[in-house]
């Protein structure tokens, strides 16, 4: 099992970060080049299935459910699972000094049939998109807040 475990201060209170950051129709925006199309399939209750397709034209779909009160969200791999045998993510947010603490915790296990990278090289690759994905939701966060206060 592999295990990542990133956070990022966002100067910008809880209620917008939630919602930005987990407006899934926008991913291909906060993830910059990392994701071509995500597209929401389906809406129910606090549960979103959506579909990810990444700038090798790989495709997938995940669930996600959105625990705002308790102020995280879980998400894993569905179909196909494949290159991993599962992929769970939580994502977690703290309110502190005027802003968020948003924190990404993936877990996950290759599928062994995989053999292009080991375990370890994709937990350092996860670990390498996800210091600079959150940059990008950095920015796109804060400078909406900004705007929403001013």
């Amino acid at each position: 099992m592999a295990h990542t475990v990133n956070s990022i201060f966002i100067n910008a209170p809880f209620d917008i970060t939630f919602e930005i950051s987990n407006h899934i129709e926008r991913w291909t925006e906060l993830f910059g080049d990392e994701y071509v199309s995500a597209e929401v399939l389906k809406r129910e209750g606090n549960e979103i299935t959506f579909r990810l397709t990444n700038e090798d034209n790989k495709t997938w779909v995940s669930k996600r459910w959105l625990h705002p009160e308790q102020r995280y969200a879980i998400a894993s791999r569905h179909d196909p699972m494949f290159p991993f045998k599962y992929m769970k993510i939580i994502w977690l947010y703290y309110e502190q000094d005027g802003g968020t603490l948003m924190t990404w915790i993936q877990d996950f296990e290759m599928d062994p049939e995989f053999t292009t990278y080991t375990a370890e090289q994709i937990e350092g690759f996860i670990n390498e998109h996800s210091v600079h994905n959150m940059e990008i939701f950095k920015k796109v966060i804060e400078k909406e807040a900004a705007q929403t206060a001013g």
